[in-house]
């Protein structure tokens, strides 16, 4: 099991090899977005990881296209549905702003905190 800790968030979800981080999310109750539904068609789901980026599937052409495009990229940024978990350990990541933006657009029922 690996540790996925969402910084800022207050949230920590222990999963099994082979989860995304964006499953990690669901699973944990954080706020990153998907509005292609996880299939690497967005940026939506842009995370920044900041502890066990080793941890982690190394980043597809494909992904590395979508990242292109995104907002605000950063040497540790990744897209939660193509970053698969392959060892054991901690990962830390913040969720983007682009992401969370996106979140709370897809569910406008949920109140963003301020």
């Amino acid at each position: 099991m690996t540790k996925v800790r969402f910084l800022e968030h207050d949230l920590e979800i222990d999963v099994p090899l082979g989860t995304t981080l964006l499953k990690a999310s669901k699973q944990a109750g954080a706020p990153e977005g998907d509005a292609c539904g996880g299939v690497c068609a967005c940026s939506t789901c842009h995370v920044y990881v900041e502890t066990g980026p080793d941890l982690l599937s190394s980043a597809e052409e494909g992904e590395e296209d979508i990242l292109d495009k995104a907002f605000d990229v950063r040497m540790s940024s990744r897209l939660g549905c193509q970053a698969k978990i392959v060892g054991e350990g901690l990962i830390e990541l913040r969720i983007s702003n682009e992401s969370l933006d996106a979140y709370y657009n897809e569910h406008p029922n949920v109140k963003r905190p301020q």
